[in-house]
């Protein structure tokens, strides 16, 4: 039903939006609702006609391009209407063309970096890596939205000049726990979607809790026939085959989105242990847990299977999942003597670095003694996170009362919690990662992450509400200098999203604190 609603309002958007806009002079280039807000804009007054005869031009040879130029295609015929052809470009494009392209671009501008300059005759997106294109093609579609563009039915006029721009930080990402409740392949795909027209290119999936065990391991089987049966409320759960897994790893990368899986230990283990009881020191399984209480759970630290049981978990989702990182959660371990918490921590680093992969835990990992390379996630301590710093291991900026996207916006809310905070939209903006914990400096942080706990979310709705209009200040935080963000430019600029918002479906949160324009 989510997918018909959304395909009904995508058809009737995209016959819409063309009948309804009037001739006028489209918005300074400057002005233009960009979200995150690039480094650098200058206008030059100049237009270019976006219509039917507009076609994009790519490198010729590269399928990887080829394929961003289709996807720029596709997503303009949603919010345009238009049917825009993509060819490899064999010369020098024809007047009226978008070009993209990896040719003579500055190669200053990084990973993600991306330069777009538009002119009369054409619109150029240019970078030094594809992932740049990528970015800047979301650039692309939100100045050809309906507030930004004008024109005549058919024909979009797009305000002139140049756009050079580069995220803050390489390490921009979002949580989905699907742990307390389940959400299917096409429901994370849509996710995914969402994150990557806010530049947004990481993905965590809290794959195990209490509640549910969501990945299939082959050499453990009835993690997933036994501990992924049910979720918060006693439904009837769910999991991905390592199949469906590889599905979600490729649509992410596709869009330059890396995956990063988190199994959750020593603690919010009770679907593992109810599953496999030997991984209990008494050798008994609990019952499943279906609640929502923290802490009581804990793998037995001093047991060989328990290290056997994690080296063939890490093994099995490592060879699934080509991103570097892999999260061993850590957080509120409190049924875990913290004697044996340490230990336990230390080995599970040799572990994930025998397959390759950098570990990832929430804060309270800095108790153990953390390898160089090991990242901790700051949600709670910032004792904790100064540990971590000291030790030489960067900072995942996560912190709870700003951060967790699943905190209730005030009291009148419904859905989400509040034991953190309430969080309104600006109260989600208006915090910078550098100066946020004392001690804890720019070059020690890698970025920021909007978790979204799943205690009271049950559908893609309920994602969308708590998610929306909230990701696009993370992605702004992640994206942009703090010297050029500013909650008052800001929310002006979100407000245009509503049109975006609404040509996708979106149930999202209509903020008081945001001068909507409907």
């Amino acid at each position: 039903m989510k997918n018909f609603r959304i395909t009904v309002l995508i058809i009737a958007a995209a016959m819409i939006i063309p009948a309804s806009c009037k001739p006028k002079e489209p918005a300074d280039l400057t002005k233009a609702a960009i979200i995150p807000r690039p480094v650098s804009v200058s206008a030059t007054g100049e237009t270019f006609k976006l219509n039917a005869k507009t076609a994009i031009f790519v490198d010729a040879g590269s399928e990887e391009i080829l394929k961003t130029g289709q996807y720029l295609a596709e997503k303009l015929n949603v919010t345009t209407g238009l049917a825009i052809a993509v060819n490899e470009a064999k010369a020098e494009p024809a007047k009226g063309s978008i070009l993209i392209t990896l040719s003579g671009a500055d190669q200053n501008l990084g990973e993600e970096g991306y330069s777009l300059t538009i002119t009369k005759q054409m619109v150029k997106l240019s970078a030094a890596k594809p992932a740049g294109l990528f970015r800047g093609v979301q650039t692309i579609r939100q100045i050809t939205l309906k507030d930004t563009a004008s024109g005549k039915p058919g024909q979009f006029k797009i305000p002139g000049g140049t756009i050079t721009d580069y995220p803050e930080y390489s390490y921009r990402s979002m949580m989905l726990d699907v742990s307390r409740h389940f959400f299917g392949v096409e429901d994370v795909k849509q996710v995914i979607e969402y994150l990557a027209f806010y530049k947004i290119n990481t993905f965590h999936l809290h794959l195990s809790d209490d509640q549910g065990w969501r990945i299939e391991i082959k050499s453990w089987p009835n993690l997933t026939a036994h501990g992924g049966s049910t979720q918060v409320g006693g439904g009837k759960g769910g999991f991905y085959t390592q199949e469906q897994y590889s599905d979600i790893v490729k649509f992410a990368a596709d869009r330059y989105i890396t995956i990063v899986p988190e199994i959750d230990m020593p603690g919010h283990t009770n679907a593992a242990l109810s599953s496999y009881p030997g991984l209990n020191c008494n050798g008994k399984a609990p019952d499943l847990y279906t609640g929502t209480e923290v802490g009581f759970s804990s793998l037995c630290t001093k047991k060989e299977i328990t290290y056997k049981f994690i080296d063939d978990v890490v093994r099995e989702i490592s060879a699934l999942t080509p991103g570097p990182f892999f999260h061993i959660g850590g957080d509120e371990s409190h049924a875990t003597k913290v004697e044996d918490y340490i230990p336990f921590i230390n080995r599970v680093q040799d572990i994930v670095g025998r397959y390759g992969k950098q570990v990832i835990g929430w804060d309270e990992i800095a108790l153990s003694t953390l390898k160089p390379n090991t990242v901790a996630q700051c949600w709670a301590s910032e004792e904790n996170a100064a540990k971590a710093t000291a030790q030489g291991a960067k900072i995942l900026m996560s912190p709870a009362k700003k951060a967790y996207i699943d905190m209730q916006y005030n009291e009148s809310t419904p859905i989400g919690l509040h034991w953190a905070a309430y969080i309104e939209v600006d109260d989600c903006y208006n915090w910078d990662p550098a100066t946020y914990i004392p001690g804890v400096a720019k070059e020690n942080i890698i970025g920021v992450e909007a978790p979204m706990w799943a205690e009271t979310i049950t559908s893609l709705d309920d994602i969308e509400v708590v998610m929306f209009p909230r990701i696009a200040g993370i992605a702004e935080i992640g994206w942009t200098p703090v010297s050029i963000r500013n909650w008052d430019e800001y929310k002006f600029r979100l407000a245009k999203h509503e049109g975006w918002f609404d040509a996708m479906g979106i149930n999202f949160y209509k903020s008081p604190r945001v001068p909507w324009e409907k």
